[in-house]
């Protein structure tokens, strides 16, 4: 099965260039495009202040961040590194996610990630749907994806709602009849290659040695009982 990660980011701005850093990172893992459970999280200490207006969007103040680690410390970068392994990314205006961990990874001497290894979702919305809004908010609302649990922008949350929105913009429910044919498929072909042995060993009589004495004697009754009719020709 195709493993793939869908990803996201909180930041204190929009342009690492200008200063602006990681809070947040968030990784999900697909298979399929079926999430597996699988996920990295992690909080990041940008060592800067948190303009208000990033802080209206995803709710982290600089003192809640102070004292996490930063991009650079094992938990975080050697983590989120193994944790993605080679798999393809999935992002929602790819270019902005990538930008942001490209300069991390950058400042911590790592080789970037690849602009191929990246699928944009809002590409991928745009060639569906030309002309309409494509945020990640919109497409919710299209495909009534439940935007119940999200109070305020959150790497993963986020995460979690962009893999349903892939599902969705890679085929939606016809995705979901191949796969659940798939698998009813594939349980058949296991439960007709299943071979039954002997048992291993005689199941223990479920009638008492009094009831098995009892019923020998009925028996015995009746054929006597048979006997008899018989001689005298009844």
């Amino acid at each position: 099965m195709a493993r793939e990660i869908v990803l996201d980011t909180e930041t204190t701005g929009f342009d690492p260039k200008t200063g602006d850093r990681l809070v947040e990172l968030a990784a999900l893992e697909i298979e399929s495009f079926v999430p597996t459970g699988r996920s990295f999280h992690v909080y990041i200490d940008p060592c800067r202040d948190m303009p208000a207006e990033a802080e209206k969007v995803h709710g982290l103040s600089a003192s809640f961040l102070r004292g996490k680690p930063r991009f650079e410390h094992p938990e975080v970068v050697e983590a989120f590194l193994e944790f993605i392994g080679d798999a393809p990314l999935i992002a929602h205006n790819a270019g902005f996610d990538r930008g942001f961990i490209n300069w991390e990874l950058a400042n911590c001497r790592r080789e970037h990630l690849p602009e191929h290894r990246w699928i944009d979702t809002l590409a991928l919305a745009k060639q569906r749907f030309p002309g309409m809004h494509n945020s990640l908010d919109a497409l919710c609302k299209r495909f009534k994806v439940s935007l119940s649990e999200r109070e305020k922008h959150g790497a993963l949350i986020d995460a979690k709602l962009l893999a349903a929105v892939y599902l969705e913009l890679k085929g939606g429910r016809e995705r979901r009849l191949e796969l659940a044919t798939t698998t009813m498929i594939n349980a058949v072909s296991v439960a007709s290659k299943t071979e039954y042995g002997a048992r291993p060993r005689p199941l223990a009589p479920r009638s008492t040695e009094e009831e098995r004495s009892v019923h020998a004697a009925f028996i015995r009754g009746v054929l006597k009982s048979e006997d008899l009719w018989g001689k005298f020709g009844l």
